[in-house]
Formats: structure tokens, C-alpha cells, sequence
């Protein structure tokens, strides 16, 4: 088990503070796919009683993050090649839409942000820093949506975050060719600076697209 880090805060309930750490233990891959999540365990190594941790586990089960089986009880979900198609599915076709709602809104400040995005990128895909890859992945993504003025738009794909993330971090983590993100994002970068909305959907729906069927590769090697 991996020592879980907990945020106490006297205004947030028990089982919000639980549920919050356990999700972002799984988003993340500390807690790996198909691992146990064992109530004992879990609450003495948090600090709680088992009740908040039973509940969290719920709720963590509502997000289809867990599973139940007859015989192990509560695992974490693998990833599964239906769950990832649509996933992508979704979000390729919300962020396409982003990005040509970027494209009419974009002035010379975000185009700057999306290079300094890149460019903390390429350094982090340098010193070959997963995490900070991941970070900066999101967050240049994050930073196309912050211009789309479509506040339920933002919202949807707030709320495949979760899901997103955990599915970018294992193709980032497995890929060979870290650089290819860098230059991915450039070719984003350039079709909205040049306001070219159909030249920014095609790059982003290539750019998922070419994570999809990376990690379903990896799915199928895994299942042989």
C-alpha cells in the first residue's frame, strides 16, 4: 500500500476529506488498477475510523473509479478499452469544439500562454519528469478552455477531468516519445494563433486520437 497523503480541514467533513484522497491516489496511479482497497487497512493508514472509508469507497464506486466483486470486494477499476473509447470519444469532440471557440477569442496574451506552457513541457520532457509532464499537459489544455467564454463547455470537461487524467497519465508514462507532446501542442498553438479553426480541430483530435490507440495498444499487449 502506498502511504496516502491527507489534508485535514476542520470545515470539510471526514468522508469528503477520505473520498477526496483516495480519488486522487487512483487519478493519479499511486493506487493502481485492480488493487484492493481493504477498509482496515486503509482507515488505519489514513488515521479514521472505517466508516468514512466505506463511505468514500461508494462513492468512488458511483464514479466507476472501483469495482465490486463477489470474492475481493472493493478494488480499483482497471482501465478497460470501452471505458477509454468513450472517454476520448467525448472528449475529442468537446475539445474540438474548444478549440474552435479558442480560435474567435484568441488574442496575443494566450497564444504567449500556450508557448510558455509548451516550453515548461519540453523542459520537463528533458529532465524526463512524468509528473510534471502530466501537469503541464493539463494545464496548457486547461488554458485553451479559459477562452472559450462556453461556461458549460468548461464545466463538461471539468467533469471528465478525472478520467482524462487518469488515462493521459499512463500514456505519458508508457510512451517512448515524450518530445511528441511538445510538438502536438506546437501544431495546436499555431492553428488557433492563425484563428485556422479547421486546422486546430484536425490537431486535436489527432492529438487524442494518437493517445487512444497508444494505450489501447498497451491494453491489448497487457491482456496477451
Amino acid at each position: 500500500m502506498v502511504n496516502l497523503k491527507v489534508n485535514y480541514d476542520e470545515y470539510i467533513p471526514l468522508r469528503d476529506i477520505v473520498f477526496k484522497t483516495l480519488r486522487e491516489a487512483i487519478i493519479t496511479g499511486d493506487l493502481k488498477p485492480g488493487e484492493r482497497l481493504m477498509e482496515i487497512k486503509l482507515a488505519n493508514e489514513l488515521g479514521v475510523s472505517r466508516t468514512p472509508v466505506r463511505e468514500a469507497i461508494r462513492k468512488l464506486e458511483l464514479e466507476g473509479l472501483v469495482i465490486m466483486t463477489a470474492r475481493k470486494g472493493a478494488e480499483v477499476a482497471p482501465i478497460n478499452e470501452k471505458d477509454l473509447r468513450e472517454v476520448l470519444e467525448i472528449r475529442k469532440v468537446l475539445e474540438s469544439l474548444a478549440c474552435e471557440l479558442a480560435c474567435k477569442n484568441v488574442q496575443p496574451e494566450n497564444v504567449a500562454l500556450f508557448e510558455e506552457i509548451n516550453a515548461k513541457t519540453e523542459e520537463a520532457v528533458k529532465n524526463e519528469t512524468i509528473e510534471e509532464i502530466t501537469k503541464q499537459d493539463v494545464a496548457f489544455h486547461e488554458a485553451i478552455y479559459s477562452i472559450t467564454k462556453n461556461d458549460r463547455l468548461v464545466q463538461m470537461l471539468h467533469n471528465l477531468k478525472e478520467h482524462i487524467f487518469r488515462y493521459r497519465l499512463e500514456y505519458i508514462k508508457d510512451m517512448k516519445n515524450k518530445g511528441t507532446i511538445v510538438e502536438e501542442h506546437k501544431k495546436i498553438i499555431d492553428a488557433i494563433a492563425s484563428k485556422n479553426v479547421r486546422a486546430a480541430c484536425k490537431e486535436i483530435e489527432r492529438h487524442i486520437e494518437v493517445q487512444e490507440k497508444y494505450i489501447l495498444n498497451t491494453l491489448i499487449k497487457e491482456a496477451k
